[in-house]
């Protein structure tokens, strides 16, 4: 008889083959702007372009800022204060997002005088103007949406001043945060004008270096109790600035709209993490049966929700 963690190899195998991915579609108002395949051929975008979709280890890894080898687009995109864009995140082989615990960020930076397809990122000062944990009254995470085909949603500050502005969305998978290091990173960059007469800006201090502003001992990022749904999520990173809500007193709390299911660190380091991808194999019914049968006599603390779906509704090698 095979043992509970031999069983579960191949579950583990399956699982990291969609524990990757990243933006396909940026869409502002109804107007969709198709992203580049990882690796793969460069076309005009204003989404900068990845070399893999290999989620991001590590708090300083310096690809934390727009993600690995990510180099200007060559489109920029015109929007408005208050205009709405969603993040279509996607699995490497463009299947549904893969995960679906951890928050979601937003964060906006200016490029100033030049436009964005000409901008440093690792020069970039980000503020932030959302973040989106647990739906309420809920123990679900509004990720857990876009395993379903959700997209993302966020909306631009009403009161954005106008000019050139990067626009970073990032997803922070949380299934390994139980263990130090474990938290996954999926940032994705954009490009963006912004029109409009209005006069919103951050502060000098709500401003943020990526990476710097986070570390991997934060509340948010290494996570002991990410499993419980009582316990008090804190979110990594700065305050989402005062401007986006019009309130000095802003505490950091959600600022959505939420997903829809319609369709100071050490100097940093680009790293790759390790090649754990694999194919997705098939099998009978009775090896998915054991498998499913072992984790439901055990289950252990440390499998995350996708790893305990994955059980239940994915076929495994046998």
């Amino acid at each position: 008889m095979k043992s509970f963690s031999t069983l579960l190899l191949p579950l583990a195998l399956a699982g990291s083959a969609l524990a990757h991915g990243f933006v396909a579609t940026i869409t502002i108002d109804g107007k969709a702007f198709k992203g580049d395949v990882p690796n793969a051929a460069k076309n005009p975008s204003i989404i900068r372009q990845i070399s893999h979709v290999d989620p991001v280890k590590g708090a300083t890894n310096a690809a934390v800022n727009c993600g690995f080898n990510a180099g200007p687009a060559s489109l920029v995109a015109d929007a408005m204060p208050g205009s709405t864009v969603t993040f279509d995140w996607r699995g490497g082989d463009l299947s549904n997002w893969p995960h679906n615990t951890g928050p979601m960020l937003t964060y906006m930076a200016s490029c100033g005088d030049t436009t964005c397809d000409k901008f440093d990122t690792t020069q970039a000062k980000w503020f932030k103007i959302q973040q989106v944990g647990r739906k309420p009254n809920s123990a679900d995470w509004a990720q857990a949406d876009l395993m379903k085909g959700g997209t993302a949603a966020v909306t631009l500050p009403k009161t954005l001043a106008p000019g050139n502005y990067m626009i970073r969305h990032e997803i922070i998978a949380l299934h390994l945060a139980n263990s130090k290091g474990g938290a996954e990173f999926y940032p994705s960059c954009a490009q963006l004008r912004v029109g409009g007469s209005q006069t919103g800006k951050p502060t000098t201090d709500e401003l943020v270096s990526l990476p710097g502003a986070y570390s991997d001992n934060d509340a948010g990022i290494f996570d002991p109790d990410v499993f419980n749904a009582k316990a008090t999520y804190v979110f990594p990173g700065p305050k989402i600035a005062a401007f986006v809500n019009g309130d000095a007193s802003n505490n950091g709390n959600d600022n959505s709209p939420s997903p829809t299911a319609t369709s100071g660190a050490s100097k940093p380091t680009q790293t790759k993490s390790s090649g754990t991808c694999k194919l997705k194999k098939k099998v009978s019914a009775s090896a998915s049966a054991k498998v499913a049968a072992a984790a439901a006599s055990i289950r252990p603390r440390h499998l995350s929700r996708v790893m305990r779906g994955l059980v239940a509704n994915h076929a495994l090698p046998s």
